[in-house]
């Protein structure tokens, strides 16, 4: 019997925003998976603070809901406590690219085998309107209601400095390739990220803005780094330039579970050494 992957529970994120997109994406995602033969019951979706978080009533896997900042600590202890666990992480910007940032960049260094969403509306939505890392400059909002003086993070080159093995960035309205980006995340074997561009109803609608200049890369070599970072470059969250969408960056690297599993097994060859040692001896 196939499981209903959409629950019951009663959705209270505002009309028209974009996390329905991404929802309703993992839940193709979850079907393409069943398709494949893959039981749903290893995986694993783990979310922070913010409008984002309630993905996780919202859809029938199993799910953990973890505080501010800290999506990408407990999604990493869970993997290293049960490697064949298939264990994605939804965060939103202020989630990661603020409060959680330095987990955001170790995760990156480790290589952990987990694939993050982060769902990037520039703006905290929850607590109605505050601008984030990624907000515009001169973002007029409740902490800053003369414009925000700050430059915008970039997300992506941040994350291909830090190491990550699989950048992407994509958007909520273009579902099926976004589906793609994520199953490719999973496939991957180390750590995914993938920034996916979404609006705020209520507090920053610009579906206008993204619309008009997002394009999908093509005839882009993802295993070329520098060729990933002037990508990354071409838009800085602030500007009027177009608007890549896609894959950056792609390498195979061990992941950061497989060498704790190693250390693990190797810690246990010791103990048994020594055991066996000690036998003799008695």
């Amino acid at each position: 019997m196939t499981r209903q992957l959409v629950t019951d529970t009663q959705n209270t994120w505002c009309p028209g925003c974009g996390n329905f997109s991404i929802q309703h994406t993992l839940k193709n995602v979850f079907a393409a998976m069943e398709e494949e033969g893959k039981s749903l019951d290893d995986v694993v979706l783990v979310s922070g603070i913010g409008c984002h978080a309630k993905i996780v009533d919202y859809l029938n896997v199993n799910t953990f809901y973890s505080i501010h900042g800290r999506t990408i600590p407990v999604a990493t202890g869970i993997k290293l406590a049960n490697p064949n666990l298939t264990v994605i992480c939804c965060s939103g910007d202020g989630d990661s690219y603020a409060e959680g940032l330095d987990h955001l960049i170790f995760a990156a260094k480790r290589n952990i085998d987990i694939t993050v969403l982060i769902h990037n509306n520039r703006v905290y939505g929850l607590t109605t309107g505050q601008y984030t890392p990624t907000s515009p400059l001169g973002f007029k909002g409740k902490s800053t209601p003369s414009g925000t003086a700050e430059y915008p993070l970039n997300p992506i080159e941040l994350m291909l400095a830090s190491g990550a093995t699989y950048v992407a960035r994509g958007y909520t309205r273009k579902m099926d390739q976004l589906k793609n980006l994520v199953l490719e995340g999973i496939a991957h074997k180390g750590f995914a990220f993938i920034d996916v561009l979404q609006i705020c109803a209520t507090f920053f609608p610009v579906s206008d803005y993204y619309s008009s200049r997002v394009y999908e890369l093509s005839d882009h070599n993802r295993t070329d780094f520098e060729s990933a970072c002037t990508k990354a470059r071409e838009w800085d969250y602030n500007s009027d330039a177009k608007i890549a969408l896609g894959t950056f960056f792609e390498r195979s690297l061990p992941s950061f579970d497989e060498k704790m599993g190693q250390h693990r097994i190797n810690a246990a060859e010791r103990e048994r050494a020594i055991q066996e040692f000690l036998i003799t001896r008695t």
